[in-house]
């Protein structure tokens, strides 16, 4: 293995999937399931927020009336019911295997339950023997606290400065940053197509991070990292 190789520590929804629709799709259908109507402006209140940060937001804005257990319940049934149709970001999922198979040492870090992760990494081919994963199940604080990339920097027995984090939130790349690792920035969505409070959560770039705009980009910036 390559010591001067970083560790890369990818975030899974909107990164390494496109889960984004299927997640925003179960929370309409749970929301609409306890009687609210999901405002049309949902997606720029919970992206890159983790399901504690969702289930308040809803309770304070909509007035959701469950309580968490009774809420991600009634979330993960209705995720879990469509995950089948998941698909990988164009060209992410080919990347990190590309990147496995050149020694790169990799680890999964999500703000989503641990049932979520297992499912969406099922989905796509990557849940495999030996992978470190770290889900919000794992953490006392999820994104952005950097308390997620710590824990897979400490599993995969690397310091944090040796570690390359790839986000597409800003809450995700926040985390990465916090945590004193090099974060590259790959959202979805650029900021000539969002506007207001989507742009603030998915688009603009954060202070620290590399902007990336398209998949060679992505590849080129991550075999160009160097540890030094």
């Amino acid at each position: 293995m390559d010591a001067t190789k970083p560790a890369i520590l990818w975030d899974v929804d909107g990164t390494l999937v496109d889960s984004e629709p299927l997640h925003e799709a179960a929370l309409k259908q749970a929301l609409c399931d306890t009687g609210l109507a999901p405002p049309r402006d949902l997606h720029q209140h919970i992206i890159g927020r983790d399901a504690l940060e969702v289930h308040g937001w809803c309770r304070q804005q909509l007035g959701l009336t469950l309580d968490l257990d009774d809420w991600l319940d009634l979330c993960h049934r209705a995720y879990l019911s469509s995950v089948k149709s998941l698909k990988p970001r164009a060209g992410a999922v080919a990347l990190f295997r590309a990147l496995r198979d050149d020694g790169y040492r990799q680890a999964i870090v999500s703000n989503s339950d641990r049932m979520l992760v297992n499912a969406n990494l099922d989905a796509v081919g990557l849940n495999m023997p030996g992978l470190i994963t770290v889900s919000w199940n794992d953490v006392r604080a999820g994104k952005p606290a950097p308390e997620p990339y710590l824990r897979a920097a400490w599993l995969l027995g690397v310091e944090p400065e040796h570690c390359l984090v790839i986000e597409d939130s800003l809450t995700g790349a926040q985390s990465g940053l916090a945590a004193g690792m090099r974060t590259i920035f790959w959202p979805e969505s650029d900021t000539t197509t969002m506007g207001g409070a989507a742009a603030a959560n998915g688009a603009a770039t954060p202070e620290g991070a590399k902007r990336i705009v398209d998949l060679d980009h992505l590849a080129a910036a991550i075999r160009e990292s160097r540890i030094q």
